[in-house]
């Protein structure tokens, strides 16, 4: 066993047992996918909420802090982009040097020991990302997107000396090893950020790499903060869902993970090879996934024993488990938020809320996105036309002049793994800079690429893959929409009219890869009243996501961009709005699913969308979750 360091430890050194120790209790806590929810606040809808937020998550720490004797509380990531608090400080009233900026600040009166890096906090670029960390009151770390000669970018890995105390209650000093991963996609979706700058290395491979160097200086503890999503089927170099094959590491104590917004352990993994979802742990190791906006905190209770032959601290065992600051089925508040997070962020949250108020045009009607996955719809309209309108700007007197102009954009709030209360709703009336960011709340730049009839089918057909393949001779009611796939994944193609045949299976996979070649679901594709030409070239303004790779489009690598503009899409927004003075939310119908008659399909959506159900839904009372659920006919 190794002795404490000394200068501040010698006290601790003086009480320090080397023969009696046998057991030792450690309690480590995380957050993940916090997207600068300091606040239990919807600053879209302008109130406050407690089904989020740091300030209520702080809370469930506390108390599981003083529940034991030894603890340690650690985020995973994706935590400086989120929602308009973070764009304020970023973009608005940028952190300068030398400030600490305040999201970090609220979380260093928390007591965080140590932050991993997710994609999202390269959203803003590298220049923002090194003042954030430069002084970040813990350490920062990702062991994973390293420079381009392949050293270290970032501090890989932490070594923190924690005193402890054993279950007889003598005192220890434990090294806990902490290291942390990002989706090597990142490459991808911030390609003009990062491009030349850095790369991105395999998870596991990194892992395998910075795993035996915090051995070989004596961690007795290695704890794992995997910005990435628990994969189900065989491990390939460079996937994004990497936790899985983290707990087969050798060395590897627990996981934080996360990036996918859900809960491990949950019902939702019980497919997963190795998981005990009653423990849980995948492959003996203790993983927690615990959601997002600070919904949930993780808690992994580790046992160490003492080995005294070897002189080394063992994990005996280990579970994992979820808190939530929500009562879903009661629809109350479990905590009391913690006012030391509220003081923190108090002048960037008021900065802010001047911020999003603030007033860009007169809208005429409500804009919502509760029936976005069954109909063309207003709030996916909005930001074809005005990405449209950008990139036909942004091209006149190119050689991409001549072409077409399509839009392609997805409802990015539809519900699904986010819960009832996640779709865009607003009312009529002054059209605020928060409600754009309600509309679209990534802050991804415009981008356009060119592609061929052809590759505009597949990606419609990639698209189409939200919804379940639907039986046309069953009566029985069939769920619609597939809930695993990502909503954000679903883009509506305007400037061309197609049709969805929902009886077809799906052309791709969940990952994109090609699963039914003889299949299309996408009929009925036209430009201008004729049958798309798969030889005729079309611009498709878009976003750098997508554009550079980001949901495995086919045919969408970064290759075929034409325009990478600096704007982001949001200001695209605002400019559209503001030039046109009045907005009228209308959609022009250009998509529909094909007519299935006699099937009865259910519909999950938000209880308020009763106030804007088409006439081919019927109302069937609640379901799961808190959603209303709907009965959809296709005659």
């Amino acid at each position: 066993m190794r002795t404490l360091n000394k200068g501040s430890f010698l006290l601790a050194a003086l009480l320090l047992s080397t023969a009696g120790a046998q057991t030792v209790n450690l309690r480590v806590l995380g957050t993940s996918d916090l997207h600068m929810a300091a606040l239990g606040y919807d600053y879209y809808q302008d109130k406050p909420t407690g089904e989020y937020g740091l300030e209520n998550v702080a809370a469930l720490a506390q108390q599981a802090r003083r529940e034991a004797d030894n603890s340690i509380l650690l985020d995973n990531g994706d935590t400086l982009q989120g929602n308009p608090l973070g764009d304020y400080l970023a973009r608005v009233q940028p952190v300068a040097a030398g400030q600490r900026h305040p999201m970090l600040h609220a979380m260093s009166r928390l007591g965080y020991t140590a932050m991993g890096l997710g994609n999202h906090e390269f959203n803003y670029g590298l220049d923002f990302l090194d003042r954030s960390v430069a002084t970040a009151p813990f350490a920062v770390l990702n062991a994973n997107i390293v420079r381009p000669d392949g050293s270290y970018r970032f501090q890989p890995y932490q070594l923190k000396d924690l005193i402890v105390t054993d279950t007889d209650g003598k005192l220890h000093t434990l090294r806990i090893g902490i290291t942390s991963f990002a989706p090597p996609q990142v490459m991808q979706w911030d390609k003009a950020h990062l491009e030349g700058r850095v790369q991105a290395l395999d998870i596991v491979e990194a892992a395998r790499r910075v795993v035996p160097q915090m051995q070989a200086q004596g961690a007795d503890v290695i704890v794992v903060l995997a910005h990435t999503g628990i994969g189900r089927g065989e491990y390939q170099p460079m996937d994004e869902a990497a936790a899985t094959e983290l707990t087969r590491v050798p060395g590897i104590d627990a996981v934080l993970t996360g990036h996918s917004h859900a809960q491990f352990p949950s019902e939702a993994y019980r497919d997963v090879p190795g998981a005990d979802l009653a423990r849980g742990t995948i492959n003996g190791v203790p993983v927690v996934m615990p959601g997002a906006w600070g919904s949930h905190l993780g808690v992994m209770d580790l046992r160490l024993s003492y080995d005294a032959a070897s002189d080394d601290w063992q994990v005996a065992e280990g579970t994992g488990t979820l808190r939530s600051v929500w009562d879903k089925v009661n629809k109350q508040a479990l905590v009391k938020p913690d006012p030391a997070v509220a003081a923190a962020i108090a002048p960037a949250h008021q900065g802010t809320l001047d911020y999003v108020r603030s007033r860009v045009a007169e809208l005429k009607a409500p804009i919502t996105s509760y029936w976005a996955l069954v109909q063309d719809d207003p709030s996916v309209q909005l930001v074809n036309d005005a990405q449209r309108a950008y990139v036909k700007r942004a091209l006149a007197g190119t050689e991409y002049a001549e072409l077409p102009v399509l839009g392609a954009a997805a409802p990015f709030k539809a519900g699904g793994r986010m819960g009832p209360e996640y779709y865009t709703d607003i009312p009529a009336g002054d059209l605020a800079i928060r409600n754009v960011a309600d509309l679209y709340v990534y802050p991804n730049t415009v981008q356009a690429v060119v592609v061929t009839g052809a590759q505009l089918r597949e990606w419609l057909e990639r698209s189409a893959g939200v919804f379940r393949r639907i039986d046309p001779a069953s009566r029985e009611v069939q769920p619609l929409v597939d809930s695993a796939f990502p909503t954000y994944n679903y883009d509506v193609i305007d400037g061309v009219t197609y049709q969805i045949d929902v009886t077809q299976p799906s052309r791709y996979g969940q990952d994109g890869e090609l699963v039914n070649p003889g299949t299309h679901r996408i009929v009925n594709l036209q430009y201008q009243g004729q049958p798309v030409d798969p030889q005729a070239r079309f611009v498709v303004a878009t976003n750098n996501y997508r554009a550079s790779g980001g949901g495995k489009f086919p045919g969408l690598d970064g290759s075929n961009i034409v325009l990478a503009a600096p704007d982001e899409t949001r200001q695209a927004l605002i400019s559209y709005f503001t030039e046109q003075g009045t907005v009228d939310p209308t959609a022009d119908g250009n998509w529909s699913l094909l007519p299935v008659p006699g099937v009865q399909l259910e519909v999950l959506t938000a209880p308020a969308a009763s106030r804007t159900a088409p006439a081919n839904v019927s109302p069937q009372g609640t379901a799961e979750g808190g959603f209303a659920r709907y009965l959809l006919r296709l005659n």
